[in-house]
């Protein structure tokens, strides 16, 4: 195994072996944090949104490794604006509420365009990067582990979005402050689309009525209702439908479109789903 791998290995208590499967999952692994932020409840454990209360699920939020990153850096980050302060409030503010707002159309955007695109799959290098952050999902909605993003992906674009805007209306506080606020609204995302999922009828009207709207992007036609907790970019763009019978339904809600002969013209997403341990199946189902 690679040096860094043996590392993650020993550092979880585990035999390497050589096999590059399992390095590749160690690497991933680390990358995704649990390895800094390892705790009982997500070490090797599986948690199913369909089987879970209200409180089965603030506990697993909580624990779960990204989201503690993510508040960790929310943390870091507004201690580097006070540390980077240069007394430009106003483009701070502006920083911060310019890249809320930005966050829905970025969303959009990548679930649309890169998420549901069919290319990523027919690459041996992105075809695992596709089936960790949205194949996996689409196959098994109620899976919490693959719900959440990867750090891998997360941070990278939220940087690459966040800091510019933060820089260019407010220098190095500025950029410190929009990737902090960044921060904020992923975990904000993760847990309304934590709740989504979740078995339960929620007593406030808002999660209520983004838990319909996505429930339908799964389970009835995945081409719309691209939108977590904000739905503009899908009206303006054409692809929001708030019923059922408006559209018609999809056979690739589950599968995203990668079905047998899919499989066999890029087999990389489907050895990767039928190797020992996985639990995706590249045909789908309904």
């Amino acid at each position: 195994c690679p040096t860094l791998s043996g590392q993650i290995a020993k550092f979880k208590g585990l035999p390497c072996g050589g096999a590059k499967s399992y390095c590749r999952g160690e690497i991933r692994a680390y990358l995704e944090a649990d390895v800094f932020f390892s705790n009982e409840l997500w070490d090797g454990r599986k948690h199913y949104l369909d089987k879970m209360t209200l409180s089965d699920l603030l506990r697993a939020y909580v624990a779960y490794p990204a989201i503690r990153a993510y508040a960790l850096l929310a943390v870091v980050s507004a201690g580097l604006v006070a540390a980077l302060w240069d007394g430009r409030a106003l483009g701070v503010a502006a920083a911060m509420v310019i890249a809320a707002m930005a966050y829905p159309l970025v969303w959009y955007l990548l679930h649309r365009y890169v998420l549901h695109g069919r290319y990523l799959y027919k690459n041996a290098q992105t075809a695992p990067l596709w089936k960790r952050v949205h194949y996996d999902h689409h196959q098994d909605p109620n899976d919490l582990g693959v719900l959440f993003g990867a750090l891998y992906t997360t941070l990278p674009t939220i940087a690459a979005v966040t800091l510019p805007i933060g820089w260019l209306l407010a220098g190095p506080a500025g950029s410190a402050a929009a990737f902090g606020t960044g921060m904020a609204v992923t975990c904000f995302y993760e847990f309304c689309h934590c709740m989504q999922h979740l078995s339960y009828a929620p007593k406030w009207r808002f999660i209520g009525r983004i838990k319909k709207l996505h429930l339908m992007h799964h389970f009835h036609n995945e081409q719309g209702n691209y939108g977590i907790t904000n739905f503009f970019w899908d009206r303006v763009l054409g692809t929001f439908y708030g019923d059922a019978q408006a559209i018609p339904r999809s056979a690739t809600n589950f599968n995203l479109g990668y079905d047998e002969a899919e499989g066999e013209r890029y087999p990389w997403v489907k050895e990767l789903s039928t190797a020992p341990g996985a639990t995706s199946d590249a045909s789908g189902g309904d």
